[in-house]
C-alpha cells in the first residue's frame, strides 16, 4: 500500500485546475488511488433519487470531488506551502516542512 505525505485534517493549497488557489482541509485520503478529498474544492453536482422507506429527499445534491495529490500542497503553519520531508529519530517518523524544518503534525 502506498504512502502519501498528506494525512487527514491537514491544509492544503490547490496548485492546478479550476479551483487554484484555494486552500482547504483534507477530508479524507485515499492512497491507493493517490488523491485525497478537499474541503469546497472541486464540488460537482449529483442528482439523488428519494428512496421508499426511509426520509432522503430527492433532488440535485452538491458534494466533493477527489483531487489528485500532485496537484495539491501541503500549507506550513509557518511558512505557507512547502514540501514535506521525513526525520527519523530512534524508531518513530515525523514530517518536517522542508522550507523552515518545523515539525508537522503526523496521524495517529
Amino acid at each position: 500500500m502506498p504512502s502519501l505525505n498528506i494525512h487527514r485534517n491537514d491544509t492544503v493549497k490547490v496548485l492546478t485546475g479550476a479551483d487554484r488557489g484555494k486552500t482547504g482541509r483534507v477530508l479524507r485520503a485515499f492512497p491507493d488511488d493517490g488523491t485525497v478529498l478537499v474541503e469546497h474544492v472541486r464540488v460537482v453536482k449529483k442528482t439523488v433519487s428519494s428512496k421508499t422507506g426511509q426520509r432522503t429527499k430527492g433532488g440535485i445534491a452538491e458534494h466533493e470531488s477527489p483531487i489528485n495529490i500532485s496537484n495539491v500542497a501541503l500549507v506550513c503553519p509557518n511558512c505557507g506551502t512547502a514540501r514535506v520531508g521525513t526525520k527519523i529519530t530512534g524508531d518513530s517518523r515525523m514530517r518536517i516542512c522542508k522550507k523552515c524544518g518545523q515539525e508537522l503534525p503526523t496521524k495517529k
